[in-house]
């Protein structure tokens, strides 16, 4: 093994270090924002199959992380856009 696949690996699980002890829903969410730039909160309850009940608690715990960062939406001011910050 190389020492740049050594960095890389200590630098992606480094990346993921404030996810690790979060719940199992909290990950699912960060994961599918890895996988897509920026989500609403509707659009992650589709992509995860996970009630919205469950999204809003997974990013509430990822936002007091401070993994996840929001804005709101430029097309509807009454939802808001997720997206992951590491």
């Amino acid at each position: 093994m190389s020492t740049t696949e050594t960095l890389s690996r200590d630098e992606a699980s480094d990346r993921w270090a404030d996810v690790r002890d979060l719940p199992p829903s909290a990950k699912l969410v960060a994961k599918v924002l890895d996988y897509n730039d920026t989500l609403s909160q509707s659009q992650l309850a589709e992509e995860t199959l996970l009630p919205p009940r469950t999204v809003r608690y997974a990013l509430t715990r990822l936002e007091e992380e401070d993994v996840v960062e929001s804005r709101f939406s430029f097309s509807d001011a009454r939802k808001r856009l997720y997206s992951l910050k590491i």
